[in-house]
């Protein structure tokens, strides 16, 4: 249950909200006419609840959310505006690590490692030789 210092608190910004903004908007602008993404680190700045309360409603909610757990919990969501996604860290105990606004086609940490790829491909390649194996000795067996 929210108290209702806490209520009023969420309200409160530092004034930060409409810098970040701007700084997304010139992010976008440099995704869409060069390719190149843009990580902004929300916990560099001095950002309050009511700075997020305003950035949770400018940029509004996307269709794609997604929940990474490795050494505590990432979550990912896209927002309402495309090519700009929220990225929260947390720890075992669901404390936030970090946030960061991603300005890109797809969050890095989305992306397959090429190392991951590799091993998939190896151990994609032995389950198809193992069916391939199994196949041929139950025809063998059937002949």
């Amino acid at each position: 249950m929210t108290s209702p210092l806490q209520e009023v608190m969420s309200y409160v910004g530092t004034g930060n909200a409409d810098p970040i903004l701007r700084e997304i908007r010139f992010a976008l602008a440099k995704l869409v006419e060069t390719g190149e993404p843009t990580v902004i680190d929300l916990g560099a700045i001095p950002f309050a609840a009511g700075d997020e309360r305003i950035l949770d409603k400018v940029l509004g909610r996307g269709e794609l959310q997604a929940t990474l757990t490795s050494m505590g919990e990432s979550r990912i969501a896209e927002t309402g505006v495309a090519g700009v996604w929220r990225v929260d860290h947390f720890d075992a105990d669901g404390e936030v690590q970090s946030r960061f606004i991603e300005v890109t086609y797809m969050p890095e940490i989305l992306r397959t490692q090429k190392e991951d790829a590799a091993y998939a491909l190896a151990r994609l390649d032995e389950m198809l030789n193992e069916r391939a194996e199994a196949r041929a000795q139950a025809q063998s067996g059937v002949n």
